[in-house]
């Protein structure tokens, strides 16, 4: 029997038995659309997050922090949390180091801002505006206003999400507004609320990254002189370093040498390491997802095996009339796995269209209702709520996808096709 036989011959018996197939194509569907949801969805936010660091953080740039870091860690000894901290003038040590061009002292705190227009939640960064706008001269831009590079201590640069939370020109802080700066100081007992008042000078442009040691869209920028009075204190946050390159053999040197000057006491992350850790948890979470929606199409693999099984009680007679007439064992064989195998295509095909469908629908609503940042409040820390995620089929998912709806389903027929290709036709043919 020629091939194209074989395969006619099975389409027309599934024709012939639509009910029971679309129920058993349902299933293939179903496990297939889970698998192309969940990998697109999640391969369009890693691309998201990707973007956002990439424009948020420089690659020739490195984060030195006290004892753990941004990853908890701790610094000192054995591990041991010895209580050091970074002052200002440490930037000074790490200035002298080789492959280092200049480093940048960051003076950090949560506070609010307010003004006429009301009051807003933000990060309340010190910072160095000249040195800052060199390290990061593609994001550190004004949009409106400029950024002076000699400020006077109530110079104030707002971010963009500060001024335009909802990007819909509801402008809470513009340029020359008069705005009044706090947070509360719980170094002192009882805890007091420090205040002072300042004037907007520039607006930035959105960056829409994360900020991570970069410009933020949520926070505002005051001098660095200002910031050690109105903080009351020499201690930074953070030293921003700028390398020479962003050749990995310069910053792993650079790197080493940052901790020995701090005697280990230090947590120096890169860009690149972000990146790449960034990629492997997100490699993780693709293989976690896409096992448990593999798990659905198992399911629909019992449940081919199940209908095969019926229909090839069901079928009895005919196979042995069939093979009464000459048709061999293997012949048999061919026909059950080609009925399985049409199955899980069409079943895959319409999988795929339906998973990528899902997913576009499931980004919208999830970023139209706020995101990880939960509506407006995303807009408040600039967070997801003003980023746009995009579902990303790649070629591997697809082809995987079609490739794993067919190959389950034929898997799941071999018994039953095995046991319609042992029927001997005398018993076949006696069969009620």
């Amino acid at each position: 029997m020629r091939a194209r036989d074989t395969f006619s011959y099975a389409f027309s018996a599934i024709k012939l038995r639509k009910l029971r197939a679309g129920l058993t194509t349902l299933g293939v569907v179903i496990g297939i659309a889970a698998i192309v949801a969940l990998l697109s969805i999640t391969q369009g936010l890693q691309n998201t997050i990707t973007v956002q660091l990439q424009t948020g953080l420089a690659t020739d740039t490195l984060i030195v922090s006290a004892g753990g870091g941004f990853f908890g860690g701790q610094g000192g000894i054995n591990g041991a949390n010895s209580g050091f901290t970074l002052l200002i003038n440490d930037t000074q040590i790490i200035n002298q180091l080789e492959n280092v061009e200049t480093s940048i002292a960051v003076i950090q705190r949560g506070g609010y801002i307010k003004s006429g227009s009301g009051q807003r939640t933000t990060t309340i960064a010190g910072v160095d505006f000249a040195q800052y706008a060199n390290v990061y001269s593609g994001t550190f831009v004004a949009e409106s206003g400029n950024i002076p590079f000699s400020p006077s201590n109530e110079t104030v640069v707002v971010g963009k999400r500060v001024s335009d939370p909802w990007k819909n020109e509801t402008i809470f802080f513009n340029v020359d507004d008069i705005v009044e700066i706090l947070w509360t100081n719980g170094t002192a007992r009882p805890p007091s609320n420090e205040t002072y008042t300042g004037t907007v000078n520039a607006v930035l442009r959105e960056v829409g990254g994360f900020g991570i040691g970069g410009p933020s869209d949520s926070s505002i920028y005051i001098p660095i002189s200002k910031a050690q009075s109105f903080f009351k204190t020499d201690e930074c946050s953070q030293i921003i370093v700028k390398l020479a390159n962003s050749e990995k053999e310069t910053i792993d040197s650079a790197s080493d040498a940052i901790r020995t000057a701090f005697n280990r006491e230090v947590s120096v992350v890169s860009s690149i390491a972000v990146l790449n850790t960034l990629s492997n948890v997100f490699s993780v979470i693709q293989l976690f997802l896409g096992g448990i929606a593999a798990i659905s199409l198992l399911v629909a693999g019992i449940g081919i095996m199940n209908i095969m099984i019926v229909s090839l009680m069901e079928r009895t007679r005919e196979i042995g009339i069939l093979k009464a007439l000459g048709m061999k064992g293997r012949t048999v064989l061919l026909v059950f796995l080609c009925e399985s195998m049409i199955v899980g295509l069409i079943g895959a095909l319409i999988g795929i269209a339906s998973g990528w469908a899902l997913a576009n629908v499931v980004t919208r609503i999830f970023v139209a209702s706020g995101g990880f940042g939960f509506g407006n409040q995303a807009a408040q820390t600039g967070g997801f709520g003003s980023t746009t995620i995009t579902p990303v089929l790649t070629p591997i998912v697809l082809l995987g996808a079609l490739v794993f709806g067919i190959g389950v389903s034929v898997v799941f027929a071999l018994y039953p096709a095995w046991r319609a290709s042992k029927l001997k036709p005398v018993d076949a043919l006696r069969y009620e």
